[in-house]
């Protein structure tokens, strides 16, 4: 900040040191800041109050120019921000498998455009991979300010031309219209609340109001106590707070007017000034943003070439090389072109930005539209990856609705316009698939043991909904986008009166309402297991539908749920083999049935009560000690739960005898006999 715009204030930069290191060392894992993210929202309320400062000072003096301040901001901004950019797509193009990499390839297209904060809020869907495989996912804070930065400037000039005598009046309105909205985000969508601009603007806006307002000439004593008080808000936030906090909501109010008090006070002497004051706050102060852009990239990074969550011996390496980077970035990127005089011409400036801009988007555009780019790898790891592709076509848009709505439409299923299984020629369908992404993933068994048997059925799936009308079986959202579907299916099988219908679904998700923990490359077997018992809702809505079908003549088949691995597949042996690692994923068994036990126990008696039938996986996937991925050379998973193509027609024999029933006249098939489920894996211990 120079000198001719407001006068240098050491204790701002050690506030800049007291919001990146707890960044820092909540990203490095360091158990102690478990509420160190709060230190984005200190940097909010900072970025406010100086660029107000700064537009202010020059408006009041009659200086003020648009373009030289946006100048300012491309010099502070981009130069950092484009080179760590630039060197993070190096490595990730040598490093991230191609699912990955086209995730990076949106996250470089849209911080480059700056609308990071908007990818990543969308990026929550079905099939996203998580946080920790975003190297550029810090970016959203800077692409909210960013945002900030060209509306604001607008705006504070056309309030000083014609409304100067309401501005603090102005911003207040703002500021309460923006936290009452942030309040409903956070308990109603807290992904928007997070991510986006108009329900944390208010935050920037308080570091404006601290700008506006005129400061009393305090005594010393009474600008320490509210530097004081302003401290240990801040620093309450820190400790105090954790990832179950709800936030930003009410809890973010406390670190940010904290930060807007510190800054508001000024205090200059005493204790609270002396630790921002020193020269070690100052100086990290000094490097933040090149810190805080730097720090992500090597943790995201460094994890990933470990496999596993760091370590303390690691955190510390993390913080030292992020310290390191930030440094040289400091030194040699951010100083050289904020004061160089080669960067004094605007036209140079305005250039280099446009051509950063424009081949950052080319290189996301490219990364995106070609799906990450699998030819970047060896043809021994692209032939391993390559499973991936491997899907079910059951997945397709005329057999299956994703979760958002997107494919297979309601009319069409009351209309039994759906995808054909078995033998078309074999006359009206006998029998329904009916599931979630689990039962489209196994779909080719069931369909390749129906032609063998040269019955004919129907296919119906949607993502994330599972076989169970009227259960709630997790959020209220998520069930509500699958009453619609479930109600058409039902309107279907009771207007054909299937003889038969399969049942399939993601079981142990719906009874525990959560996934396999940490899946994905950080995953371990050895971590315990939190299983919540939700199964009575499934249990009953399972009962109902049986007993209704039962009155038309229709009998179900219950089919249980595949071996989570824990991993994507194919991802994970693509990578064991660049890098030259044990390639085996098979999960030990008796942590498989310790996950899967409360929905298979469910099953199994819901099948005795209402005497239906079941089938297991398990017995094809899992010998005595452990579940396999991998057979007779196939890549079994296309994901960590999902069969591929070559999985399921593993698993087809496993349907040959249901299948030689269904095809049976009705008058030689008989109920199903207590024998029926003695062959059901037992529990091992």
């Amino acid at each position: 900040m120079s000198a001719s715009h407001l006068d240098y204030r050491p204790d701002l930069d050690g506030l800049r040191a007291l919001a990146i290191l707890p960044v820092l060392l909540f990203h490095a894992d360091v158990s102690l800041f478990r509420g160190g993210f709060v230190g984005v929202d200190v940097f909010f309320v900072l970025s406010g109050y100086f660029m107000a400062r700064i537009i202010l000072s020059d408006l009041v003096a009659g200086t003020f120019s648009f373009p030289a301040f946006y100048i300012r901001r491309i010099k502070r901004i981009i130069p950092a921000l484009f080179t760590m950019m630039a060197v993070t797509a190096v490595i990730a193009w040598f490093r991230l498998m191609p699912e990955e990499f086209r995730y990076f390839g949106d996250s470089v297209r849209a911080a480059a455009l700056f609308t990071a904060n908007v990818l990543f809020r969308q990026e929550s869907g079905y099939f996203d991979i998580s946080a920790e495989m975003k190297p550029l996912l810090h970016t959203w804070s800077l692409s909210m300010e960013e945002q900030f930065y060209i509306l604001f400037p607008i705006s504070l000039f056309l309030v000083f031309s014609f409304a100067r005598r309401y501005l603090l009046h102005i911003t207040s309105g703002f500021i309460l219209v923006s936290f009452v909205a942030c309040l409903w985000a956070t308990a109603h969508s807290p992904e928007k609340a997070f991510f986006l601009l108009h329900f944390r603007v208010w935050e920037l806006l308080i570091g404006a109001l601290v700008a506006f307002a005129p400061r009393p000439n305090y005594d010393v004593r009474v600008a320490t106590g509210l530097s004081t008080v302003g401290l240990a808000a801040v620093l309450a936030a820190i400790f105090l707070y954790s990832d179950a906090t709800p936030f930003p909501g009410p809890f973010a109010a406390i670190p940010v007017l904290g930060a807007a008090l510190v800054i508001h006070a000024g205090s200059q002497s005493r204790f609270p000034a002396y630790l921002l004051t020193n020269g070690v706050a100052v100086f990290i102060g000094r490097i933040s943003y090149s810190l805080y852009l730097w720090h992500w990239p090597i943790i995201v990074f460094y994890r990933y070439e470990t496999g596993h969550s760091l370590t303390l011996s690691e955190s510390l390496i993390v913080i030292l090389l992020s310290f390191a980077a930030a440094i040289v970035s400091w030194r040699f990127i951010e100083q050289p072109a904020r004061y160089a005089p080669v960067f004094k011409s605007r036209r140079l400036v305005l250039s280099l930005m446009g051509g950063a801009m424009a081949g950052a988007v080319a290189f996301g555009f490219v990364v995106t539209r070609y799906a990450g780019l699998p030819q970047r790898l060896p043809d021994d790891v692209y032939a391993v990856y390559a499973a991936t592709y491997d899907q079910s076509p059951f997945f397709a848009p005329n057999c299956f609705a994703n979760s958002n709505g997107d494919g297979l439409r309601p009319q069409s299923i009351r209309d039994g316009d759906l995808c054909p299984m078995g033998s078309p020629s074999a006359g009206p369908a006998k029998f329904l698939v009916w599931g979630d992404s689990h039962a489209a993933a196994i779909a080719p068994a069931i369909d390749e043991a129906a032609r063998k048997a040269g019955v004919s059925g129907l296919f119906v799936g949607r993502a994330s909904c599972p076989p169970l009308p009227g259960a709630v079986f997790g959020p209220d959202h998520i069930v509500a986008r699958c009453v619609e579907t479930n109600a058409a299916i039902l309107s279907l099988i009771e207007k054909q009166r299937f003889p038969y219908v399969f049942m399939v679904g993601y079981w142990p998700k719906y009874v525990h309402r959560t996934e396999l923990p940490e899946e994905g490359v950080f995953f371990t077997a050895s971590e315990a297991l939190v299983l919540p018992d939700w199964s009575a809702p499934v249990r009953y809505s399972l009962k109902a539908t049986i007993a209704a079908f039962a009155k038309q003549g229709t009998r179900v088949i219950l089919v249980q749920d595949v071996p989570e691995m824990g991993v994507k597949v194919p991802e994970a042996l693509a990578r064991a083999k660049m890098t030259g690692e044990n390639e085996d994923l098979s999960m030990p068994f008796s942590y498989t049935l310790h996950r899967q036990k409360l929905a298979r126990d469910m099953l199994l008696a819901v099948a005795r009560e209402t005497r239906s039938s079941t089938i297991d996986p398990f017995t094809s996937l899992c010998d005595e000690t452990r579940c396999h991925p991998v057979a007779n050379g196939g890549i079994l998973y296309r994901d960590g739960d999902h069969l591929s193509l070559t999985g399921a027609r593993y698993l087809a024999p496993l349907f040959d005898e249901t299948m030689a029933m269904i095809a049976r006249p009705a008058s030689k098939i008989s109920l199903p006999s207590d024998e029926r489920w003695s062959w059901a894996m037992p529990d091992r211990h």
